[in-house]
């Protein structure tokens, strides 16, 4: 089973809901989606919502899959010339979502403006979003959960 990915856009915002099992090819193809998603709307926030993906990653996918989110993130904003890069925030459930977040540390440690989270309201106050923007997600997840 391959993973999905559908965006929808709105002012700088970019909602992403990806689901199917995770293998680090997919998960490597699906954010080079997202990277020309952001690159399209020129998005500064990316609020992720991957909690339909299952599978248990390994520890080397983990870090594998942040090096790469980072490193593509740099090259973009490079080549777009973006200021400091988008905000990042995702949402995942175990055991996708890494309770020591290695990943995360992984991309940071690199650069990216990323944090994980195991639910999506704490996503969406890390990304600061507006009570328009928060009603907007909200409307979209509720469609698909």
């Amino acid at each position: 089973m391959s993973m999905t990915v559908k965006t929808s856009a709105r002012s700088k915002l970019l909602h992403v809901l990806t689901a199917g099992e995770f293998s680090l090819d997919e998960a490597k193809r699906t954010f080079l989606k997202i990277i020309e998603a952001i690159e399209e709307h020129e998005s500064e926030k990316v609020l992720i919502d991957g909690r339909e993906v299952v599978g248990n990653p390994s520890i080397v996918e983990r870090f594998y899959y942040g090096e790469f989110a980072a490193d593509t993130v740099t090259r973009s904003t490079q080549r777009v010339g973006y200021g400091a890069g988008p905000q990042f925030a995702y949402a995942l459930h175990e055991p996708v979502l890494d309770p020591l977040r290695l990943g995360e540390t992984v991309a940071v440690n690199r650069g990216m403006n990323i944090k994980v989270f195991d639910n999506l309201d704490e996503a969406a106050n890390w990304l600061k979003l507006t009570p328009e923007e928060i009603r907007y997600v909200q409307s979209l997840a509720s469609r698909t959960h």
